[in-house]
């Protein structure tokens, strides 16, 4: 453990540069403490690493030096093969330098390296996106992923879900962002003060870029901003709350903050024995209805009344229009009678 950790020290300070004590901590997930002892041993066995003290100290290598103890572990190897991902790299144009890289890798690895990530290759293979998800097309993907690396603002025409439908918007691009297949580019305006907006980039109609430079935010992290994004967007998802009783079989049917919240607050319901009755959140009403009316009779809503008055509403309309059936011509509608042609209702148009 302690060989790799100092392993992880000369790699980082290598690839890095200077770098703190509190920093190196925080990056292998140990002490402060631990670190100073680690930069001893290292420089007890001769590597030339440098401690400079004060507000902009830090550790350092010599000028120039390389650490050769670079070999992969049986573990890396198979890992680094597992994150090839051949349809996102295609999509940004990487396809080619992809294979080359894993062909070089291969190359170099041991015979039984070799043979271990070979297996990794042929028994394990990524596919992101879901099952009943349509693949867009991004057109634009590659000259979005060419002005994130190269840093510049990109001019871009923009179609977003309410009205004005299209807009011109000039961005610094920051980062992109591939989620369940859908890619994402996370951008502040070009102009004024950053302020990091998620954009999909299968939405995007026209990109220009610009000779202009794109300057991160200070401090800013592209998977700590992602991280924030979604925790942001699943606490907005679900801002109210209904009370359900549900069957066994509508139980079974919940899924994610739904399913969370069955474990967290179900307990058996007292009218309906083998029930359960819970609170759930819920994105609004219109969708909630939409969500238990697909349950049927497996479920249902408590409260609030306002959900349950729309419920109701919606099951009237709907007995009244598939009501039983009567003669060619006519439909039998709930508490019609027989006797009076003021009781019929034609259903020709």
């Amino acid at each position: 453990m302690k060989s790799s950790r100092l392993l992880s020290i000369l790699l980082l300070l290598q690839t890095r540069g200077r770098m703190t004590a509190a920093e190196l901590a925080q990056e292998l997930e140990v002490s402060v403490r631990t670190v100073y002892r680690d930069a001893e041993a290292l420089a007890a066995a001769g590597v030339p690493l440098y401690g400079d003290a004060g507000h902009s100290g830090g550790y350092r290598l010599l000028a120039g030096y390389r650490t050769r103890l670079t070999g992969l572990s049986s573990g890396e190897a198979e890992a680094l093969f597992l994150t090839g991902m051949p349809g996102p790299a295609a999509e940004l144009g990487l396809g080619p330098a992809l294979s080359a890289a894993q062909l070089k890798l291969r190359a170099a690895l041991p015979a039984e390296l070799r043979a271990q990530a070979d297996r990794m290759r042929l028994r394990f293979h990524l596919d992101a996106p879901g099952w009943y998800a349509e693949h867009e097309e991004t057109p634009y993907l590659a000259q979005v992923a060419d002005a994130v690396w190269r840093g510049r603002v990109i001019e871009v025409r923009y179609r977003r879900w309410k009205e004005p439908r299209e807009v011109d918007r000039l961005l610094a691009p920051y980062g992109l962002v591939l989620k369940a297949g859908r890619w994402y580019l996370v951008a502040g305006p070009a102009d004024g003060q950053p302020q990091p907006r998620t954009y999909r980039v299968d939405q995007i109609l026209s990109v220009t870029e610009t000779a202009r430079s794109a300057q991160l935010p200070d401090g800013f992290d592209l998977a700590s901003h992602w991280r924030r994004t979604q925790a942001d967007f699943h606490a907005r998802l679900h801002p109210e709350e209904a009370l359900v009783r549900l069957s066994p079989r509508a139980a079974a049917q919940l899924t994610g903050a739904q399913a969370r919240a069955l474990t967290a607050t179900g307990e058996p319901d007292p009218d309906l024995p083998g029930w359960t009755r819970a609170v759930l959140p819920i994105e609004s009403q219109s969708r909630a209805e939409a969500q238990f009316l697909a349950l049927g009779a497996e479920a249902e809503v408590l409260s609030p009344p306002a959900l349950r008055t729309r419920i109701r509403t919606t099951l009237t309309s709907m007995t009244a229009r598939y009501g039983e059936p009567g003669p060619a011509g006519s439909v039998r509608w709930p508490g019609d009678s027989d006797c009076g042609a003021g009781h019929r209702r034609d259903t020709d148009p």
